[in-house]
């Protein structure tokens, strides 16, 4: 990728697509974190009874969707079965069938469910990326695994030149969010906290769809609906909030 791909135009989707691209081949060619290389190859080789049939990806995720995206949504990491199994962020687990059932409903998916890397999943709009690009032990990164991760987070920010509205899902992907922005003082993070960005672009928090928070009603299907619809909303209308 050379020294000015993250200084594309947003009118030259082709070049901005093309260092996307390369950006997610090193992505995933990424053995900077020893602990976690060696969990997920872990995972990816011994497996889950329920998956004992299934190939395993094994390696970091780079992040998926449309280069021209209006919305970013952030996540926290791969799941051990869901993204490390799948290749794919936010898929093959039950938080990834409520994130993509929520864009399908906001009109940036063209089908609710993401199974695998080729079942013809499309974003339009959208982009989906973690601030962690390996599965971690016990689903948390060290400080150091999740600062060596954030130049990525970076350098596609870069590249998706159109976006005008994060979402951020749970405290860990808004505390990534903020620290690539460089938002200081952070407001305190909350489920629909809304922040004006001094450039025009905004940030809508939401709990993270986690089985901790969904099956204890922490967190609804209408209550995450509500968040895409609100980031459509402001993504359509630019730096203007709507009344």
């Amino acid at each position: 990728m050379g020294p000015m791909a993250g200084h594309l135009p947003p009118s030259d989707l082709a070049a901005r697509t093309a260092a996307l691209a390369a950006l997610s081949a090193e992505i995933v060619d990424c053995f900077r974190c020893p602990r976690l290389v060696a969990w997920r190859e872990l995972v990816a080789r011994e497996k889950v009874t329920r998956h004992r049939g299934d190939p395993y990806w094994g390696r970091p995720l780079p992040g998926f969707g449309d280069p021209d995206a209006r919305i970013l949504i952030v996540g926290l990491a791969p799941a051990a079965h869901g993204g490390n199994r799948t290749g794919r962020v936010f898929t093959g687990d039950r938080s990834g069938d409520w994130v993509f059932r929520a864009l399908h409903k906001a009109g940036y998916a063209n089908q609710p469910t993401s199974v695998h890397r080729d079942d013809g999943l499309r974003l339009e709009g959208a982009y989906v990326a973690a601030a962690g690009r390996c599965a971690p032990p016990a689903n948390t990164p060290t400080p150091a695994e999740r600062d060596t991760c954030q130049p990525y987070l970076e350098r596609e920010l870069a590249l998706l030149a159109k976006v005008r509205v994060f979402v951020p899902l749970g405290a860990f992907g808004y505390e990534a969010r903020c620290r690539v922005l460089g938002l200081r003082p952070r407001p305190k993070f909350g489920h629909v906290v809304e922040i004006e960005l001094p450039d025009g672009r905004w940030i809508v928090c939401s709990y993270h769809p986690s089985q901790q928070n969904t099956f204890t009603g922490v967190l609804t299907e209408p209550m995450f609906d509500a968040v895409f619809a609100r980031a459509r909303e402001l993504g359509t209308a630019g730096s203007t909030r709507p009344r």
